[in-house]
């Protein structure tokens, strides 16, 4: 089993910046692939970004590509996710995940607000 953390969430006007982190339990991160989705309100959950477990590759929705950086601390077993040049449309709450293999694990999320 593997708990996950978010922080980092808050309200910013358009244009700023905010960096979300995701803390995990367990001695085995480094094993699995982290990212982050979100959800706005009367939307479906949409992917945001992805981190391999291996060599650090990354994938990134169009939406935040060039804007967004996921990276991940395997010593501190965290993920963070680095969102600069935010919109309103970037409004939703942000949920990190952990996943190996068939195992998923998912956080509570963390509210980001962007106002105009």
């Amino acid at each position: 089993q593997v708990q996950l953390v978010e922080s980092g969430g808050g309200l910013v006007q358009a244009g700023g910046s905010l960096r979300l982190s995701c803390a995990t339990s367990g001695r085995t991160f480094s094993t699995y692939s982290m990212g982050w989705y979100r959800q706005a309100p009367g939307k479906e959950r949409e992917f945001v970004a992805r981190i391999f477990s291996v060599g650090g590759w990354t994938l990134y929705a169009d939406s935040v590509k060039g804007r967004f950086t996921i990276s991940r601390d395997n010593a501190k077993n965290t993920v963070y996710l680095e969102m600069n040049n935010l919109k309103p449309e970037d409004t939703a709450i942000y949920s990190c995940y952990a996943q190996r293999g068939s195992d998923d694990f998912w956080g509570q999320g963390t509210q980001v607000t962007v106002s105009s």
